[in-house]
C-alpha cells in the first residue's frame, strides 16, 4: 500500500477500534464520553462498511455491478439470528425450547435446518460459507453464461426480489415478515471492537487482492473484458472468484449486524436495500476502497439524522446523492476532492513557474 493510505489506515484503526470504546467507558458527565447508543450506531455504520468493501472490490475493480447483494446480508444475518434465538431457550416468552414465532405458529418440533445453529462453530462457519456457496452458484451459473453489463444487474435484481417473497413467507420457519426478534447481548461493547477489526481485516484483504496479479486482471476486466479474452484470460473464473469473496464480505456484515440491531427482516434482503448499498458505494467513490467505507458511515449518518429531523426528506435525498453521483461526480465524493486538489496543485504550479519565468529588471547606472 502507498505510504499515505497506510498511515491513514492506522489512524483510522486506532481511532475505531481503541479511541471510541475507550470513550464509551468514561464516565456519563464527562465530555469526551460516548453513549452506548451512539457505539451501537457506529457498530451498525461499520458492518455496513464491510459489505461496500466487498461490493467496492466487485463493481468498483470488476466493473460487476450486482443489485442483489442484500441477499447475501440476510443469509448471514439469518444464520446469526437463528443461533442466538435457539441460543435464548426457554429464556424466551412462552418459555419454550422454540422460538417465540414458532409457537405463535403451532409448531412442535424444531426444524431439521435449524438444528445444527445450536452449534456455534457451525454458526460461525455458515454466516461465511453459506452466502459464499450460494454466491458461487449464482455467479458460476451468470458468468459461464457471459451474461454482463446491465443483464447481470437485472438478474441480481430479480435475484433479491425472489428471495425477499420466499424469506417473507411463513412457511420457511424464518419468521415471515416479522422477521427474527433478537435479544440484544450485554456485551456491546465487545461486539463493537470484533465488528471494527474484522472491518479492518476486511480492508486489508481487499486491499491485498487488489494490488496482486488477479487484482490487475480484474482491472483490466473493468476497462475491456473482450481484450482480456482475447489475452488468454478466462474473465469469467476471475469475476467468479470476486463475486465469492464478495458475498462472503455481505455474509460477515450481515452476521455482525443482526445483534447489534436486535432484529433481522426480510426487508434487508429486499431490492431497495440493495440498491441503497450501491448507493454508498457511488456516492463514496468507487475503485478506492477507502471511498466504499467512506460513502457507507457518511451516507448512514446522514440518513439517521435525516430520518429523525427531517423524516420526509431521506428518500428525495438519497435519489438526488445517486444522481449526483452519476451526473456530477461519477468518481465520488473522494474522487471529487482528489480531482479539486490536483487543479489547486496545477493552479499553484502555474503561478510558481511563472514568477520564476518572469525576468526581473535592474535599475543600474547608465553607461557613458
Amino acid at each position: 500500500m502507498p505510504k499515505r493510505e497506510t498511515v491513514a489506515l492506522g489512524i483510522g484503526a486506532i481511532v475505531v477500534a481503541v479511541v471510541l470504546p475507550l470513550c464509551n467507558m468514561l464516565p456519563a458527565g464527562s465530555p469526551l464520553a460516548i453513549s452506548n447508543f451512539t457505539l451501537n450506531l457506529f457498530g451498525k455504520f461499520l458492518t455496513y462498511a464491510i459489505l461496500a468493501l466487498g461490493l467496492d472490490l466487485l463493481w468498483g475493480y470488476a466493473g460487476v455491478l450486482s443489485l442483489g447483494h442484500g441477499v447475501f446480508f440476510g443469509l448471514g444475518a439469518y444464520a446469526m439470528g437463528m443461533h442466538l434465538m435457539l441460543e435464548i431457550g426457554s429464556k424466551s416468552v412462552y418459555q419454550s425450547s422454540l422460538p417465540d414465532f414458532m409457537v405463535w405458529n403451532q409448531v412442535t418440533v424444531l426444524p431439521l435446518f435449524w438444528r445444527p445453529f445450536h452449534s456455534t462453530a457451525f454458526t460461525l462457519a455458515a454466516i461465511v460459507l453459506v452466502p459464499a456457496l450460494f454466491g458461487f452458484a449464482f455467479g458460476y451459473l451468470a458468468f459461464r453464461s457471459r451474461i454482463r453489463g446491465v443483464y447481470f444487474s437485472i438478474i441480481t435484481q430479480a435475484l433479491a426480489l425472489s428471495a425477499w417473497l420466499v424469506f417473507n413467507r411463513n412457511e420457511m420457519n424464518l419468521g415471515g415478515t416479522n422477521g427474527l426478534p433478537l435479544h440484544q447481548p450485554s456485551t456491546q461493547r465487545g461486539l463493537y471492537v470484533v465488528t471494527a477489526l474484522t472491518l479492518i481485516g476486511a480492508y486489508l484483504l481487499c486491499r491485498w487482492i487488489t494490488l496482486t496479479r488477479a487484482g490487475k486482471v480484474l482491472v483490466a476486466i473493468r476497462d475491456s473484458e473482450t481484450r482480456v479474452l482475447f489475452s488468454g484470460y478466462s474473465p469469467a473464473a476471475y469475476k467468479l472468484f470476486v463475486f465469492v469473496v464478495s458475498a462472503a464480505l455481505a455474509g460477515a456484515a450481515g452476521a455482525l449486524y443482526a445483534p447489534q440491531v436486535g432484529i433481522i427482516t426480510p426487508a434487508k434482503i429486499g431490492v431497495l436495500p440493495s440498491i441503497e448499498m450501491i448507493v454508498w458505494v457511488a456516492a463514496g467513490g468507487r475503485g478506492t476502497l477507502y471511498g466504499a467505507v467512506l460513502g457507507a458511515f457518511g451516507v448512514n449518518w446522514i440518513q439517521s439524522w435525516l430520518t429523525t429531523s427531517y423524516p420526509d426528506l431521506w428518500l428525495l435525498f438519497l435519489g438526488g446523492l445517486f444522481m449526483g453521483a452519476v451526473l456530477f461526480f461519477p468518481d465520488g465524493v473522494v474522487g471529487a476532492i482528489g480531482r479539486l486538489g490536483g487543479r489547486v496543485r496545477r493552479l499553484v504550479s502555474r503561478r510558481s513557474d511563472r514568477a520564476v519565468s518572469t525576468p526581473s529588471v535592474s535599475l543600474g547606472r547608465p553607461m557613458p
